[in-house]
């Protein structure tokens, strides 16, 4: 007997002049091609059916980057992002200088991604209060936590708790209308004098709202009640203190250029500070940020100003020291008037680094105000593992680790991004990378079938959320009422000649979306 296929088939490739073992060939990637289509619109149904909820908290740059990666990666992922505020955007809003309008155009892109009809945002709800880690998990297959820092580091040092003295965080909170920020009690008429530990680019921030013209300041985002009080300042004379030399100095040369570039300000550098060792020398070799820093520093040190008696204020560059004490005023009890510094020398403690100790010699600086630019510090919640020395969340490349001493004990399905993954340190690019590889993370663990299964009930996701938060009466803002806040800002904003006048209340922002 013969095949009736088996002659189609001999016929077919006579006729076409086809080999036969091409014909066969065909067949089978038409057949393999039959197959992937079945198994991939079984896949589609299941992920339909069981679609990847992840839940983002924090909507800074890291949580804004999470959602956008994660919406691209995963097509049927739907991306929440949570957080405590009601506004979104983070630190591009309430940490980013008013005098730098460029940098925070990259809310344009956080808001596509907001807009996008697989994410939603849902501020003022509160990790561990409007809804605790615990349940978050429970309802989403993925919680990534991009919350950042909201504290700040200790120096640990007599009279920290002094009136008069406060954070780098809580002033620039204040200067950008941080509803947590805007009953800061800031004494600027009764002194002349402040001084800012730390040289890094929030210290360059600081030191260059409280120098410059506030005429120039008025036409920024800057929050009206800091303007206000800007306008009525005292303070003349800025000293910035940093614990190492210039050659190690934090800030950028973006940053000191600005600064340096301020009108009718005076900046002194004592020349002897910029003597090089030869670590320091080899350390500018090799780092060309550093280099340019310390460039920039030896020029102004060097450069002279015409009319030096004519300005009216200075900037005072101070290297090699560290805060021993503050002191209190005799005349106002207390309340800081001066800063107690002991000099240091810079020891190597590995190649390449160097750190300040105490040379056991002292002096005083007087002053009204001191702002602590020491670095921010995360906090952690239940049920988070953390690492309180460090300021973090130990992680391996963004995956939580339940024992940082074994990299196979993880937190299934929680994952971490940002300062909190890392500590407080880079720009907001620096975000885009951490969220790239915390992604990566995710996507290698959903291809091994750990974090959802379809022999698994789905996730309640967002209507579980939603439905828990109604439970608590917890009042949610939308991103569509965030867009109310925004409007409102502009309109009043406009009549100022500013691009916006922030809401700078939880009062304020309630009543714009009631």
């Amino acid at each position: 007997m013969f095949h009736l296929g088996a002659v189609l088939e001999t016929l077919y490739c006579r006729k076409n002049q086809i080999p036969f073992v091409y014909f066969i060939s065909s067949l089978i990637i038409m057949q393999n091609l039959v197959i992937f289509r079945a198994r991939l619109c079984r896949s589609f149904s299941s992920i339909s059916s069981n679609p990847l909820s992840v839940c983002v908290v924090g909507s800074g740059p890291a949580g804004f980057y999470i959602a956008e990666k994660m919406l691209k990666a995963h097509q049927q992922a739907q991306v929440d992002i949570i957080d405590r505020l009601p506004t979104p955007f983070g630190l591009v809003r309430s940490g980013v200088a008013p005098d730098h309008p460029e940098t925070k155009i990259v809310i344009n892109q956080f808001s596509r991604v907001a807009q996008h009809e697989r994410c939603s945002f849902f501020g003022n709800v509160t990790l561990g209060s409007s809804v605790f880690l615990s349940e978050l998990r429970e309802l989403y297959h993925v919680v990534v936590l991009a919350y950042g820092a909201e504290s700040d580091r200790s120096l640990g040092i007599p009279g920290e708790n002094l009136k008069g003295i406060h954070s780098a965080r809580e002033f620039v909170w204040w200067y950008n209308g941080h509803p947590d920020g805007r009953n800061l009690e800031l004494e600027l008429k009764s002194t002349d004098t402040a001084v800012i530990l730390g040289q890094g680019n929030v210290a360059l921030d600081v030191a260059r709202i409280l120098l410059r013209p506030t005429a120039e300041l008025s036409t920024t985002d800057i929050a009206a009640h800091a303007l206000a009080t800007l306008q009525e300042s005292s303070i003349r004379v800025v000293y910035l203190v940093g614990r190492r030399g210039p050659a190690q100095a934090a800030c950028t040369a973006k940053e000191l250029r600005e600064i340096l570039g301020i009108h009718n300000v005076d900046i002194f550098i004592q020349e002897s500070d910029l003597l090089l060792n030869p670590v320091d020398e080899e350390e500018l070799k090799s780092n060309r940020i550093q280099r340019r820093v310390y460039e920039l520093l030896s020029k102004a040190a060097t450069t002279k100003t015409e009319h030096t008696s004519l300005n009216q204020r200075e900037l005072h560059f101070v290297f090699y020291r560290k805060p021993d004490s503050f002191q209190e005023s005799k005349e106002r009890a207390s309340h800081v008037s001066g800063v107690h510094f002991e000099q240091t020398v810079l020891k190597g403690v590995s190649p390449g680094k160097q750190i300040a100790v105490g040379a056991g010699e002292f002096e005083d600086i007087k002053c009204g105000v001191v702002l602590k630019s020491i670095g921010y510090k995360s906090v952690p919640v239940d049920d988070l593992p953390f690492d309180h020395k460090k300021g973090i969340v130990p992680n391996d490349r963004g995956r939580v680790l339940r024992d940082p001493s074994d990299p196979s004990h993880l937190e299934k399905g929680l994952y971490v991004c940002g300062w909190l993954k890392r500590g407080p340190t880079g720009i907001i690019a620096t975000n885009l990378y951490c969220a790239e590889e915390t992604v990566s993370s995710i996507s290698e663990d959903l291809e091994k079938g750990g974090l959802m299964s379809s022999s698994v009930f789905p996730k309640p996701g967002t209507n579980g959320l939603l439905q828990l938060l109604h439970d608590r009466n917890v009042r949610i803002v939308s991103f569509s009422d965030w867009e109310k806040i925004d409007a409102e800002e502009r309109r009043l904003g406009s009549s100022k000649n500013k691009p916006r006048e922030k809401l700078a209340t939880w009062d304020e922002l309630y009543k714009t979306i009631s």
